[in-house]
């Protein structure tokens, strides 16, 4: 609280008067962040009159753009969150549900059975979270166009995996897997 305290120019005293303690304040700013910042730009992604893959694609930029805009304050979340664990699985579960919300009206429309739906939700945003948390502390070790690509080839893969499968576990299993050989690029 000290430090916070002294960053932004004020007394101890004065943050004790809104904040318990520091959870209260990473509580605080964290709810702040994603009501007012992540969950806007990512519901407006989500809601483009587009197509599957090009809805996909936009909730990573805007994802990965929110992150880059405020890293400051994505990565004051992200390290103190060990204390509000409650606050970050709200707001893992708050995504979680919205992508399933997503999958089950696109995927439902088309056929695809949709009763992993929420387990499939959960790996997107875990492993969409931990990439972008990589990335962030890693002193952005690819550019964030690079970021948006690769996550977007993985998050629509997997959806179009599922999809293939028509959202069987055991049609997929029983499919071959054989990743493809690709030729090395012509010199």
């Amino acid at each position: 609280m000290d430090e916070i305290a002294t960053e932004i120019g004020v007394s101890k005293t004065v943050l004790y008067r809104y904040f318990a303690d520091k959870n209260d304040l990473v509580h605080a700013t964290m709810q702040r962040f994603i009501e007012t910042t992540l969950l806007p730009r990512v519901y407006g992604a989500i809601n483009l009159d587009a197509d599957e893959y090009q809805l996909v694609r936009a909730a990573m930029t805007e994802y990965v753009g929110t992150v880059d805009d405020d890293p400051e304050v994505y990565r004051f979340i992200m390290s103190n969150s060990a204390g509000d664990k409650s606050s970050l699985a709200e707001f893992e579960r708050l995504f979680a549900e919205v992508v399933t919300a997503v999958l089950v009206d696109r995927a439902g429309a088309k056929g695809v059975r949709t009763d992993g739906a929420m387990l499939w939700s959960y790996v997107l945003v875990g492993g969409i979270q931990l990439a972008t948390h990589w990335w962030t502390t890693t002193e952005k070790a690819m550019p964030r166009q690079d970021v948006i690509d690769y996550l977007t080839m993985m998050a629509w893969s997997a959806i179009e995996g599922v999809a293939r499968a028509g959202g069987s576990p055991e049609l997929f299993t029983s499919q071959p897997h054989v990743l493809p050989e690709i030729p090395p690029p012509a010199s």
